[in-house]
């Protein structure tokens, strides 16, 4: 049983900055890694980034690499997702999610939080 809740979406202007938390409870064993996807609407979700809880490995999306950074607080079970430089096509529904390393970065976790609304104007 694993809950995951996000938190910290909003509206900002084009080239500001916005920083999403996802609070997790409740682990499985399979659940080793955290990450993060985005979605808009009439596409695909979206891969964004994911982290380890145990030695903070990371990985990022073409798309977001050099802006995003994923960071995680064991202490207080919660992942970070910081986002810099935002545009408006970063715009989305966000997601974090739960699961082994590969099934997160291949888009097939088990766990998922509610999403919380990024939207970016210009």
């Amino acid at each position: 049983q694993v809950s995951l809740v996000e938190s910290g979406g909003g509206l900002v202007q084009a080239g500001g900055s916005l920083r999403l938390s996802c609070a997790a409870s409740g682990r499985t064993f399979s659940s080793y890694a955290m990450g993060w996807f985005r979605q808009t609407p009439g596409k695909e979700r979206e891969f964004v980034a994911v982290i380890t809880w145990r030695g903070s490995i990371t990985y990022y999306a073409d798309s977001v690499k050099g802006r995003f950074t994923v960071s995680r607080d064991n202490a207080k079970n919660t992942v970070y997702l910081q986002m810099n430089n935002l545009n408006p096509e970063d715009t989305a529904v966000y997601y974090c999610a739960t699961d082994t390393y590969t099934a997160v970065v291949y888009g097939t976790p088990n766990y998922w939080g509610q999403g919380t609304q990024v939207t970016v104007s210009s």
